[in-house]
């Protein structure tokens, strides 16, 4: 069987179409993915900005990591659990977008380099996350981060208007 067979499958679920074809529940889920997008995307964003000296550098970047990083989790959970519903309603529809494609080609690598970023930062040691200005490696992390998770956002909002 293939991905897109699979992929109709699930799309053609009692499921799928149901919440496809639901007035309220279709976007109320889209509605949940955005916020979960925002609560996320919106802390990612903040933290780069510190991670670059741009946003408030007084602020010790331990300090903001370890108020931030349950919120960020919570709203990934979010993200990826609304993010697997509204797939399920339009999966083969989706997997045939070029904006979807795209969409998560920029989440597999904004995902590589947070896993990077978590590593880098493990094995360096926390003597760094007090510093106004973080290592050069953190910061080329902090801009690659958003640019891919802006990537995610731009082509996440694009995927309606594009197609194959």
């Amino acid at each position: 069987m293939t991905l897109i067979e699979i992929a109709q499958l699930l799309e053609n679920s009692e499921f799928g179409t149901a919440l496809r074809e639901s007035q309220y529940m279709f976007p109320i889920v889209e509605g949940i993915h955005l916020l979960g997008l925002a609560l996320s995307f919106g802390l990612i964003f903040f933290i780069d900005l510190r991670l670059l000296g741009i946003f408030l550098p007084e602020v010790p970047i331990s300090l903001i990591l370890q108020q931030f990083r349950a919120c960020i989790f919570g709203g990934f959970v979010t993200t990826f659990i609304s993010g697997g519903l509204l797939f399920w309603a339009e999966a083969a529809k989706m997997l045939a977008n070029s904006g979807f494609q795209l969409k998560l080609l920029f989440m597999f690598f904004a995902l590589i380099n947070a896993l990077s970023f978590e590593l880098k930062s493990v094995r360096r040691g926390s003597a760094w996350l007090d510093q106004v200005l973080a290592p050069l490696d953190i910061r080329f992390a902090a801009c690659a981060s958003l640019i891919l998770w802006g990537g995610v956002t731009i082509f996440g909002r694009l995927t309606p208007y594009m197609s194959g």
